[in-house]
C-alpha cells in the first residue's frame, strides 16, 4: 500500500477556546433538532446552539477573546451520550481541528479519530493549568503534539494521552478510511481478479 495520499498528523496547533464542565453530551454540543440536515455542511453553525442561546453571549464560543480558536479544551466525559457522529462534525465545521480534555466519551472519541481530529488527555492538574492560562491569554499559540504526546503552551510542556493505536493511526495517516482503500485500489482488484468466484 502507497502512503503518498494518505494524510499524516503530527501535531495540531492553534489558539484556544476553553468550554468547562464535566459530561457534555451530543445533546448539547449539536441539539438534535438539526439531525435533519442532508450534509453536515452548516453544521458548524449550530454548534452548542442550546447552551450558547441561554447563555445571551456569554458562552464560550461567543467569546471574542477566543474568536478562530482551533483547539477545544474541554472537562470530564466530553461527548458522551449518542453515537452520532453530528457532534465532532459541527465542531469541526465550527474551526475546531484538535480537542484537549480529561477525558473523551468512547464513541466521540472515534467519530473525532475519523476525521483526523486528534483527541488527547491531561492530568487533571495539568488540564486546570491549561484552562487557567488559556483563559488569561487566549493568545497564545497551543500545539497538540502527537508525535510526542505532549500539549505545548504557555505552561509548559504537558504529558498528553493517547491510546498508541489512535496515535499511529493519525501519524501514519491510516485514520482516513476511504484514503487506505482509494491507495489499496491496485491491490484490492489483483485480490478479486484472483478469486475462484
Amino acid at each position: 500500500m502507497s502512503n503518498d495520499k494518505l494524510t499524516k498528523i503530527d501535531s495540531v496547533k492553534g489558539t484556544g477556546c476553553v468550554v468547562r464542565g464535566d459530561d457534555i453530551d451530543t445533546d448539547r454540543i449539536i441539539p438534535a433538532r438539526f439531525m435533519k440536515e442532508i450534509t453536515f455542511d452548516t453544521m458548524g453553525e449550530h454548534a452548542f446552539e442550546d447552551a450558547r442561546l441561554q447563555a445571551k453571549g456569554q458562552h464560550p464560543l461567543d467569546d471574542e477573546r477566543f474568536a478562530g480558536a482551533g483547539i477545544l479544551i474541554v472537562g470530564q466525559n466530553f461527548g458522551c451520550g449518542s453515537s452520532r457522529e453530528h457532534a465532532p462534525q459541527s465542531l469541526m465545521r465550527f474551526g475546531f481541528n484538535g480537542f484537549i480534555g480529561g477525558s473523551f466519551a468512547e464513541i466521540f472519541f472515534g467519530n473525532c479519530t475519523a476525521l483526523g481530529l486528534p483527541c488527547v488527555t491531561l492530568a487533571d492538574e495539568d488540564l486546570i493549568k491549561l484552562m487557567d492560562s488559556v483563559e488569561l491569554d487566549p493568545t497564545q499559540e497551543i500545539t497538540i503534539d502527537v508525535a510526542g504526546n505532549k500539549v505545548r503552551c504557555r505552561a509548559g510542556d504537558l504529558e498528553a494521552g493517547i491510546p498508541t493505536g489512535t496515535r499511529q493511526q493519525l501519524l501514519e495517516g491510516a485514520w482516513d478510511a476511504t484514503q487506505v482503500l482509494l491507495d489499496a485500489g491496485d491491490q484490492i482488484e489483483k485480490t478479486a481478479a484472483a478469486l475462484p468466484y
